[in-house]
């Protein structure tokens, strides 16, 4: 079954170096890059593409070159997408966050509001037990605050996707206990400083506040300073 592949890229330093390691592993690889809004640019990729089932890869994935497409099945009636797990670069963790998908064109056109983003498709999605890279999100000071800080400040608030208690706080107790791979002590206050956003934040536009590259910079600036540029 012949499906396209779209990388999602915003300021990641090395988004063209995965662009092209994706590349060996699916061939053509469509790129949309430095869409504000990470809602808006998760239902443009839609429209880039001409298969109605189709790869996805955000632009710090860095894909295991021997991940087979062979075996991904089609999805099923009422699922909108599947995830294989990432390898967390700084701490570990090997779950959905940063990991690759395999999603419905049409799920992302009917694609509601949530935190989240990806939550919002409708229906119910698949999460495969396999990891099929690793999420480089620690490129940079900045970036590695940025995912970190976002995740921490959604898995304080709760999962969307149903993740038990348990598992919710096991992770955010790996992201803030460090890690070693770059930039591993801007992960910690990512993290932290997520978790502390999650305790404050009121409003679903506090929440909207998150998926804003602009406004998490313009935070991370005034935190931390000059520590790094874009």
């Amino acid at each position: 079954m012949r499906r396209d592949c779209v990388m999602l890229s915003y300021d990641e330093p090395l988004a063209n170096e995965l662009h092209a390691r994706l590349s060996h592993v699916f061939g053509h690889v469509h790129r949309l890059h430095g869409v504000r809004g990470m809602r808006r640019a998760y239902r443009l990729t839609a429209e880039i593409v001409d298969t109605e089932e189709f790869w996805l890869a955000d632009g710090d994935f860095e894909i295991d070159l021997d991940f087979s497409t062979d075996d991904a099945s089609p999805l099923a009636s009422g699922v909108p997408m599947r995830v294989w797990r990432a390898r967390n670069a700084v701490n570990g963790l090997e779950y959905g966050y940063g990991g690759l998908k395999l999603i419905r064109r049409d799920a992302l056109r009917q694609m509601g509001e949530a935190v989240d983003v990806l939550a919002a498709l409708p229906g119910k999605p698949e999460f495969v037990p396999h990891v099929a890279g690793s999420t480089r999100f620690n490129q940079s000071p900045y970036h590695t605050w940025h995912g970190a800080f976002r995740e921490c400040a959604m898995l304080a608030r709760g999962s969307e996707y149903r993740m038990s208690d348990t598992a919710t706080r096991q992770r955010l107790e790996a992201w803030t206990a460090g890690g070693r791979g770059a930039f591993a002590p801007w992960a910690v206050r990512g993290a932290r400083d997520g978790i502390a956003f999650a305790a404050r934040a009121r409003t679903l536009d506090d929440w909207d506040q998150i998926n804003d590259p602009m406004w998490l910079h313009a935070r991370f600036r005034e935190s931390y300073g000059s520590q790094d540029t874009l």
